[in-house]
């Protein structure tokens, strides 16, 4: 199943509306970096279970 972390759901200072869709290690990696170089983060181990735990699942759209 494909994950989903949304920004929107995280309100911020910088109203950040980044989605990263992919599968759950795309997403992670994907994540961390954004944190780190738009919020100030730091990308340790502990922080990307932090991130895991906020991921969802993708809600399959139909056409």
């Amino acid at each position: 199943m494909r994950k989903v972390a949304d920004c929107r759901d995280y309100p911020s200072e910088m109203n950040c509306t980044l989605t990263i869709t992919g599968e759950e290690e795309e997403v992670i990696r994907a994540a961390a970096e954004h944190a780190v170089s738009v919020h100030g983060e730091t990308d340790t181990p502990e922080f990307r279970d932090t991130l895991r735990k906020m991921l969802k699942d993708e809600v399959p759209q139909h056409a």
